[in-house]
């Protein structure tokens, strides 16, 4: 009987990974913005792998993308700075940001 058979690969929500308009994307938001810095969001029963990218502003943007690793090849590439989010958590310049933005009439 197959009842209680384990899954071999956890099932995976969507499994779109980064493809090279994300790639372009996210090299596009590094250099048209300083201080940007990237971190590492770890995979979750939700969402795949994700890279954050903040801004010195708060701004920030985030990418599906295949892996940690290729997260930091990507900012090494670039010469940026790479975060874990485990381990650094949110920066408070990303939440300042997201408070003005909450704040700006429509």
């Amino acid at each position: 009987m197959a009842w209680f058979r384990r899954r071999r690969e956890p099932s995976r929500t969507s499994g779109r990974l980064a493809n090279r308009e994300d790639l372009e994307y996210l090299t596009e938001f590094v250099r048209s913005r300083r201080g940007v810095e990237a971190f590492i969001e770890p995979r979750t029963t939700v969402t795949e792998t994700t890279i954050l990218l903040i801004a010195h502003d708060g701004e920030w943007t985030r990418r599906r993308i295949d892996s940690p690793e290729n997260a930091r090849r990507f900012a090494h590439q670039l010469a940026m700075p790479i975060y874990d989010i485990r381990l650094m958590g949110y920066p408070q310049r990303m939440r300042d940001y997201n408070a003005r933005q909450k704040r700006r009439p429509a």
